[in-house]
């Protein structure tokens, strides 16, 4: 469990099935199907509890609705408050996208295991993300950013089907402004304004050059595009326990105890949702 879930969870009397209650401070709509909302817990002794890694997710309750599974897209290096990407798919995510500022929603978390950060510094990062992939890993980007002096090279490849599906426009703008990052886009069907890459993510590679012995790959986007991407990362000679992926399996009570998200003989919201490559193929019907 996580610093919350477990040392503050007792040393508050908490319920690890009852969700602290936080309010939404801010809302803004990424695109047609996707917003970012920012929330702030109530309860000031479970706010400063609130300790994660990139990689992490939550359990968002609409009280009287349900409850499900979000990753984190805040930085922990920003404390405080927490953003959740969320894209209107089902009963709880429709009901937060019809919420407002001021009101209040339940977090239970953080919950699994998150990139391994440490053991990332000092080494280049190679950061590939498909569609609503971005998400989580844009906490591990902004963490990286906020820490950048710790890192070598960094690069980021990121595919979207079309130039309006592409998520956090404005830390992209960001992101590709600065030296020290390297961001590559690619879209599938492109409208007129567009003048980036097109065609699917992996193609990308062609013209990347990496050091695979100080290289760590992250990959984070729909389950179709991992055997490819992966493919791509090992024609770069990079090993299997140095690409990362993020999996996400119908995780639900957060602790191991529902048996929702089992992968073979492991929980995902145990021992994930980040796994090293090698673990994950060595999972049943992970990949």
């Amino acid at each position: 469990m996580s610093a919350l879930t477990a040392n503050a969870y007792r040393e508050l009397g908490a319920n690890p099935f009852r969700p602290w209650p936080a309010r939404i401070t801010s809302i803004t709509e990424l695109t047609a199907k996707e917003k970012l909302f920012e929330v702030r817990l109530i309860d000031e002794r479970a706010r400063e509890a609130f300790d994660f890694t990139a990689g992490q997710f939550i359990e968002l309750s609409i009280f009287g609705v349900g409850e499900a599974p979000i990753s984190i897209s805040s930085a922990p290096s920003k404390q405080g408050f927490i953003e959740l990407c969320i894209r209107e798919v089902g009963t709880v995510t429709s009901a937060i996208h019809r919420m407002r500022c001021g009101d209040v929603v339940g977090i239970r978390g953080p919950f699994g295991r998150g990139f391994p950060f440490d053991e990332m510094t000092g080494q280049d990062i190679l950061v590939v993300a498909g569609g609503l992939g971005i998400a989580p890993l844009k906490s591990l980007i902004n963490h990286i950013h906020d820490e950048r002096h710790l890192f070598g090279n960094v690069t980021i490849l990121l595919g979207a089907q079309t130039p309006s599906d592409i998520l956090f426009r404005q830390e992209f703008d960001m992101w590709k402004h600065r030296q020290d990052f390297n961001l590559i886009m690619t879209v599938d069907q492109p409208d007129d304004g567009w003048d980036g890459e097109v065609g699917r993510v992996t193609r990308l590679f062609d013209s990347l050059e990496i050091d695979p012995q100080n290289t760590y790959g992250v990959i984070c986007g729909p389950p179709v595009m991992y055997p490819f991407v992966v493919e791509e990362m090992r024609k770069k000679e990079l090993h299997v326990d140095r690409i990362y992926v993020s999996l996400e399996r119908r995780m639900k009570c957060g602790i191991g105890m529902c048996g929702h998200c089992a992968v073979g003989h492991q929980y995902v919201c145990i021992e994930g949702p980040v796994f090293s490559y090698w673990e994950a193929i060595n999972l049943q019907e992970a990949i």
